[in-house]
């Protein structure tokens, strides 16, 4: 059996568990730089405030319903989301974190388990230990748990926030309840195809011929198809190393000075430097990006990008933001006020095992460097320890106007008991 784990509201959740003036409440969190409405509480959603909402279209609605608006605190739903899927590891050693909110956890063995009462189990120490809510589906495949899942959430008070497909019955019930479009794994354009051939919900694709289905949806719709009729054809991902890493970002507001853009630039290479040592990789080629803003059609437009082959490979933030930062100087103009930047690394091979080159190398004092910079910053946190172009107060500039304190990452910004 299988259980889809799902935190309600997240991010909106995150919020109420260190604000209980909130329970109840109106919440919602902001995009990037305070841009669009990304999570709802149900007290919002009902007061019809819409998913994406650019938030300077909204505040009043938001001020009139008195709906609280908060900024996105990463570090706090980070940290939060980490502690809900180490409970999780104490009832299975089996879990796969699908995403911020939510993980697969694979039952292997346990023939003798009651699985609602198992459910809520996970449900009740994941509210003790966190304050975060959460709604749990179980059955035999990955996509009737994504099923069972919508079910607990959709009645709470029927299913207590658990929903266990284990019979024929239950699998065919939840198969003519659910929309097509509600299906995982089910997107637009096979939604489309689906609807043309008269299906409505998830009991019509299934009851489609499997030869038809293999021939115009192929292995992964067949797989699909076989996961919804209780037939297991997926299995947990395992953790894999990045074939390439990314570290994009908008800025908080336009800017048209280069300097403040290499600081950027600079920044954002030494992330993906991070990400690179810590999953023990190296990279061979660097990719910087650039763009304008294209909501100001009045402004004048660009976007370039540049690519940098390597001689050898690396993962020294010294010679990745160097090279990154002579990137700029080459799709920089003059008079663009740019909106965005990014770094993308690829090419990359393992740290312990790559191809010498006989003429170039890399300062061999980089990795001793590197090591004792990712000791300091693990320790002491916050980037104590930064590149000298690097600006030395903040790591991202973003917008952040309604930001709450980071709880649980921050000492200075610890809940004080009076």
């Amino acid at each position: 059996m299988f259980a889809l784990v799902d935190c309600n509201n997240f991010y909106a959740s995150c919020e109420r568990v260190f604000n209980p003036n909130l329970q109840g409440k109106p919440v919602a969190i902001l995009s990037n730089n305070d841009g669009c409405v990304i999570s709802r509480s149900d007290e919002a959603k009902a007061l019809g405030l819409p998913m994406g909402a650019p938030i300077f279209k909204w505040d009043n609605f938001c001020k009139a319903n008195n709906i609280a608006v908060f900024s996105s605190n990463y570090p706090l739903y980070g940290d939060m989301s980490s502690r809900v899927m180490k409970i999780l590891e104490q009832f299975s050693p089996d879990v796969e974190v699908y995403s911020i909110d939510e993980a697969f956890v694979a039952f292997k063995g346990f023939k003798y388990v009651e699985f609602n009462n198992y459910g809520q189990q996970i449900r009740k120490r994941i509210l003790k230990w966190t304050g975060i809510p959460t709604c749990v589906g179980i059955a035999p495949t990955k996509a009737l748990s994504k099923v069972a899942n919508k079910i607990a959430r959709k009645f709470p008070k029927k299913t207590g926030g658990v929903y266990v497909i284990d019979s024929q019955e239950k699998r065919l019930k939840a198969l003519n309840w659910i929309k097509l479009e509600d299906v995982w794994g089910i997107g637009r354009s096979l939604q489309k195809q689906l609807k043309h051939k008269g299906c409505e919900k998830a009991i019509d694709f299934v009851n489609l011929p499997d030869a038809w289905v293999r021939k115009n949806f192929g292995s992964t719709g067949f797989k699909l198809k076989k996961e919804l009729e209780g037939i297991p054809q997926l299995e947990l991902d395992e953790v894999k190393t990045k074939r390439a890493i990314a570290t994009t970002r908008s800025f908080d507001f336009s800017y048209d000075d280069v300097n403040y853009i290499k600081e950027r630039i600079s920044t954002f290479a030494t992330s993906c430097a991070e990400k690179l040592r810590k999953q023990g990789s190296s990279c061979y080629v660097i990719y910087v990006t650039l763009s304008s803003d294209r909501h100001k059609k009045d402004d004048k437009q660009h976007r370039g990008s540049a690519v940098i082959n390597l001689p050898y490979p690396t993962n020294s933030s010294l010679v990745i933001s160097n090279e990154a930062v002579k990137a700029v100087t080459t799709i920089f103009k003059k008079n663009i006020k740019y909106k965005k930047a990014g770094v993308i690394v690829s090419g990359l091979v393992p740290t312990n095992n790559f191809q010498l080159n006989m003429f170039e190398k890399e300062n061999p004092k980089h990795q001793p460097l590197m090591k004792s910079i990712d000791n300091i910053n693990t320790k002491y946190g916050d980037y104590k320890i930064k590149l000298a172009n690097q600006d030395l107060k903040r790591t991202w500039k973003m917008r952040q106007e309604r930001l709450s304190p980071r709880y649980t990452t921050n000492i200075n910004d610890i809940i004080k008991v009076k």
